[in-house]
This record gives structure tokens, C-alpha cells and sequence, in this order.
């Protein structure tokens, strides 16, 4: 992994973040949004919960949604969070694909960290084809972005870092 502070987006004081800090901030974060592409170039923007296992982000999504039409055109995705204050934080973002899981020893680890994440009532079956269900009803398609490019946007002391892996 490369690190690299971009000085023209930061303070004359600022330092790079380091990476264990910005994947706190995914691992912790409750809520992401995630950017896709429609299949007339348009973005499709809409927020979800994601685990942070292993290097990599995890979200589901039913197959009929519209973000998993834009996934089977274009798996080109941008996934943010952080939060929405100005003077103090950590804001990251990550660019990559979207790749569909489908092994079942890896489901149940997303699905294992999503309850221990988020609670019980986020507790997923691994289905024999590959999906998750709860106790909502429906199937979820899951979904990794293994990262490409990750920028974090420090604020109070701005300062943007960028990791390309």
C-alpha cells in the first residue's frame, strides 16, 4: 500500500493519516453511502450498513434493487462515510468494484460480523445459493469492494491522505 498526503488539499501543518485510523473509521461506521452507475452513466447514490472484514467492505442488496442492476452492468463503485461535521473528523472514501460473494465460509463471516456489529436484528442465514435472508423476508445478494484507491478527508487540521493498494 502506498500512502500519500496530496498538499494541495491540506494544511501547511498536516501529516498523512495513518491507515489503521481510516480503517477504524469503516469498521465503526453505522452508516455508508454507496455510489453506482446507471446504465445511462447517471450515479445512483443510496446509504446502507456495511461490515469491515479482512480489508475489505460488505453490503447486501436484493437482487431486484436498484443498485444490483447497476452492479450486473457496472461493478464500479464509490463507498463514503464519516460524518457531516466540518471542524473535527475522519470522512473515507473508497473506490474499487463490487464483486458478488458466493462462497458460503465467507458468508457466514459477513454475516457473523454484521451481527456482531449491528445487533440481532441484523442476523443473517447463509442460503444454499449463495444469498442472505433474515427474519424481514426476502433474499440479499452480498456484495465486497476490495479497495483500489481510499482517500480520507481529515478535518479541524484539513488534510487529505490517499492509499492505493
Amino acid at each position: 500500500m502506498e500512502t500519500r498526503l496530496d498538499s494541495r488539499y491540506s494544511a501547511p501543518d498536516a501529516a498523512a493519516i495513518a491507515w489503521p485510523e481510516a480503517a477504524k473509521v469503516l469498521a465503526e461506521a453505522e452508516v455508508s453511502w454507496l455510489s453506482t452507475v446507471r446504465p445511462d452513466g447517471r450515479p445512483h447514490v443510496t446509504s446502507l450498513i456495511t461490515v469491515w472484514l479482512d480489508d475489505a467492505a460488505y453490503f447486501g442488496t436484493g437482487a431486484g434493487e436498484r443498485k444490483a442492476r447497476n452492479l450486473a452492468a457496472n461493478p464500479h463503485v464509490t463507498l463514503t462515510t464519516g460524518n457531516n461535521r466540518l471542524h473535527d473528523g475522519l470522512d473515507v472514501v473508497i473506490e474499487g468494484d463490487a464483486t458478488r460473494v458466493r462462497d458460503a465460509a465467507k458468508l457466514r463471516r459477513v454475516a457473523e460480523a454484521y451481527e456482531a456489529k449491528y445487533g440481532a436484528e441484523w442476523r443473517f442465514t447463509v442460503n444454499e445459493n449463495g444469498t442472505f435472508s433474515n427474519d424481514m423476508g426476502g433474499e440479499a445478494l452480498v456484495y465486497e469492494i476490495a479497495p483500489v484507491t481510499v482517500f480520507g478527508f481529515g478535518k479541524g487540521l484539513y488534510s487529505q491522505t490517499r492509499w492505493r493498494f
